[in-house]
């Protein structure tokens, strides 16, 4: 069972570096020696060899809402799109707040999933923010990470409770930051564009608030925190303070509000309409450069699928969210061919850091690694016909956007689940 990849440009984040070589895969792992004789050659032509993505923040309908997503067309999704794990978000329905509903999600998904799925738990029971779950029970039953998806746990003493008991089970803790009273309604960023449209909207401030009061926390519990979004360039300070101050604190950004900005909402498009809602120009610049800095570790989808009665209805009345699975990676090539990042920058945002922040093995092309790998070709155009997604739901906002980047193979610990 090898698999030699020949002439490949390999795509080494740790490293920091682009090569061109061959890579041999034995036993499901990348390995290093002789090539067997019996030994499968994949001719890669020069294209590009990386390690496979790691989805952090993946919304998936199972259980609840099966007919906007289900692990199968999820996963069908995500191997489309060079996606070799994806981790899923609790606030379902109903919710991922039990042993029972999670070991539920890890059967339905071990056996409908061509990539592999490993599901977050619900920080607190119902979602309700009110009482925590039973964190060392559902790390037990296999939970990675602990968060209630795009829901704010707005009272303190149980954010801080839970903060608290999640450090001496050493579980990751997942925070969406908006403060609540400043950000419920609100379909848009506060400025003259939203005023323009009369769009109910909120200040970019309901961010930093709310990633201040979390970061307080943090500093008195100890635990380890992951902020899903940041999305302003008036939070990065205090990110930044935190992570000098030596707070374990990780930060993500989702691919849209790297690649979109306010004004792509134009005519009341629904399709464009996100959790947080899109930023400024000088926003998402400053959130690319921190990103192409370190200072944002995690780029991902936040794939959040709804469906088409959902969206087809008055701007502020439609549903939030927009499918990303299969477009994550061409849309973040964009920032590649804008000159922001590097390929090795840039899938060390999208696989290496993702996998080390949980504790996984993948993200890397280092020998005894698991051979989870996307070959892409960075180079060749698409227009995107959000027909062919594989996504249940089809609520892309790149529909008919060009497009360049796309994944020709994909292998999950070195079986390949995706020919182009």
């Amino acid at each position: 069972m090898a698999t030699l990849f020949r002439d490949a440009r390999l795509i080494d984040p740790e490293a920091g570096e682009e090569r061109r070589g061959d890579l041999l895969v034995q036993d499901g792992r990348i390995a290093d020696g002789p090539v067997p004789e019996d030994a499968e050659v994949i001719d890669c032509g020069g294209l590009c060899l990386a390690p496979g993505i790691v989805d952090l923040g993946v919304k998936v309908g199972e259980p609840g809402a099966r007919h906007k997503e289900s692990f199968r067309s999820a996963g069908r999704a995500a191997a489309a799109g060079g996606v070799t794990t994806i981790v899923t978000r609790a606030d379902t329905d109903p919710p991922i707040d039990t042993p029972e509903t999670l070991e539920f999600v890890a059967r339905r998904a071990a056996s409908e999933s061509p990539v592999r799925v490993l599901p977050m738990a619900a920080l607190t029971k119902r979602l309700a923010g009110r009482e925590m779950t039973e964190i060392g029970f559902l790390s037990d039953a296999g939970a990675v990470a602990f968060g209630d998806g795009l829901r704010v746990v707005e009272d303190t003493r149980v954010l801080s409770r839970a903060l608290t008991y999640a450090r001496s089970c050493g579980a990751l803790v997942v925070s969406h930051v908006q403060d609540p009273g400043l950000s419920r309604g609100a379909v848009a960023t506060s400025g003259k564009f939203a005023s323009l449209r009369g769009l109910p909207a909120a200040s970019p401030m309901a961010e930093r608030m709310a990633l201040d009061r979390d970061i307080a926390l943090l500093e008195m519990t100890g635990a380890r925190l992951h902020v899903d979004q940041i999305t302003t360039a008036r939070s990065l300070p205090a990110l930044e303070r935190a992570k000098r101050g030596g707070l374990d604190i990780t930060a993500g950004v989702s691919v849209h509000h790297l690649t979109l900005n306010e004004f792509d909402v134009g005519d009341y498009r629904t399709f464009f309409k996100l959790t947080p809602p899109l930023r400024a120009e000088d926003d998402r610049m400053a959130a690319v450069e921190a990103l192409a800095s370190g200072l944002i570790d995690v780029l991902c989808s936040m794939h959040e699928p709804q469906d088409e009665e959902s969206k087809r209805l008055p701007f502020e009345a439609a549903a939030s969210g927009a499918v990303g699975l299969q477009t994550l990676l061409p849309a973040a090539l964009r920032l590649v061919h804008a000159g922001h990042l590097d390929l090795p920058a840039l899938f060390r945002a999208l696989s290496t850091n993702p996998a080390r922040r949980l504790g996984l093995e993948c993200g890397r092309l280092t020998t005894g690694a698991p051979a989870d790998l996307v070959l892409f070709d960075p180079d060749r155009p698409f227009v995107l016909d959000r027909f062919t997604l594989k996504s249940k739901s089809l609520n892309t906002p790149f529909d008919g956007a060009r497009m360049e980047g796309v994944v020709t193979g994909t292998w999950v610990a070195g079986d390949r689940v995706h020919h182009a």
